[in-house]
């Protein structure tokens, strides 16, 4: 993934930090400014910068379930006409993530060949590792944000006024069943399938993956008697549980040996996330083969030979049948 120190990017060949009991443990996002209606400071308490059209720019991975948050608030808060992409490619390099000279995955705004360049342009100093999605000031030739949960939050409250109306992905009266959502589903599917994936010993691997699937027993029972996480209404913690769920089958249940069971397993859960991915616009924001791609890139640990397999061929468009 390489790492920046001062300002300067070294090539890092192990990413996945471990401590001594083999459990592997997440850096955190240290860019974490705000944009917020009248340009005011955010809940972080650091700069603010004011909700513009045309303003703001995502740098993301298809392949990157973090950058895919951002992705579907993204389109789901109507602002795919106001804030611009640039898409890295699937496989990183020894420069990390980095674009294509040509095509789809070309970096049209800034012209750079890696996200490290971003980085280098948008935080003096910076220090920490290279990471998807950044959002990105056009107007100061900044970096915003690279913590996915702010961008969310930010997506989905300061463009209200200047934005198409969209739902509330974080309504008053839900905060506290949502948050709490939000805090098990972060640490035991989010980050839990990497924490089984790159675990270093049995114990800690073991700990990660039954962790993963109590907790999406635990939501498929839930959804069995209510149409969402949080009640009847689309929130944010359904937003964030997708795109674990849109990579289960056809990359961790494999490549991170979270195979106790399939998500196409569950009863309920099954057809939760196929009326999610049904929502409009919501398919385009989902690239599965690039998923693919992405999970089975070359690792010394983990796919030496770099072979992506031709399956599992998982076919989300039968109705979900929930209505």
């Amino acid at each position: 993934m390489g790492v920046m120190i001062d300002g300067v990017y070294h090539i890092e060949d192990d990413p996945t930090p471990t401590s001594s009991g083999g459990e592997w443990q997440r850096s955190k996002s240290v860019v974490r400014n705000w944009i917020t209606a009248d340009g005011s400071p955010g809940p972080t308490g650091i700069e603010g910068y004011r909700a513009e059209a045309d303003r703001y720019h995502l740098f993301v991975a298809w392949n990157c379930p973090w950058a895919h948050r951002a992705l579907l608030a993204r389109t789901l808060k109507k602002l795919d006409g106001m804030i611009g992409i640039s898409v890295a490619l699937a496989r990183r390099t020894d420069q990390g993530w980095v674009f294509a000279d040509e095509g789809d995955h070309t970096d049209r705004l800034l012209g750079v060949q890696s996200v490290h360049e971003i980085y280098s342009r948008g935080v003096d100093g910076y220090t920490g590792r290279i990471t998807v999605p950044v959002l990105w000031d056009k107007k100061t030739g900044t970096m915003v944000s690279n913590e996915s949960a702010d961008i969310v939050r930010m997506l989905n409250d300061a463009f209200s006024t200047i934005a198409p109306a969209a739902p509330d992905l974080y309504p008053e009266d839900l905060r506290a069943e949502v948050d709490s959502w939000n805090e098990l589903i972060y640490q035991t599917v989010n980050n839990g399938v990497y924490r089984a994936g790159f675990a270093s010993t049995q114990d800690a691997y073991q700990s990660a993956a039954l962790e993963v699937f109590e907790t999406l027993d635990r939501a498929d029972a839930h959804l069995a008697a209510s149409r969402y996480l949080a009640g009847d209404r689309f929130t944010e913690a359904d937003l964030r549980l997708f795109p674990t769920l849109a990579r289960f089958d056809v990359a961790y249940h494999y490549a991170f040996r979270c195979n106790l069971k399939r998500l196409s397993d569950y009863r309920h859960l099954w057809p939760y996330a196929r009326e999610i991915y049904q929502l409009p616009g919501v398919d385009k924001t989902v690239k599965f083969d690039i998923y693919k791609q992405g999970y089975f890139s070359p690792s010394e640990k983990r796919n030496p030979l770099g072979i992506v397999p031709i399956g599992p061929l998982v076919d989300w468009s039968p109705p979900h049948c929930r209505d």
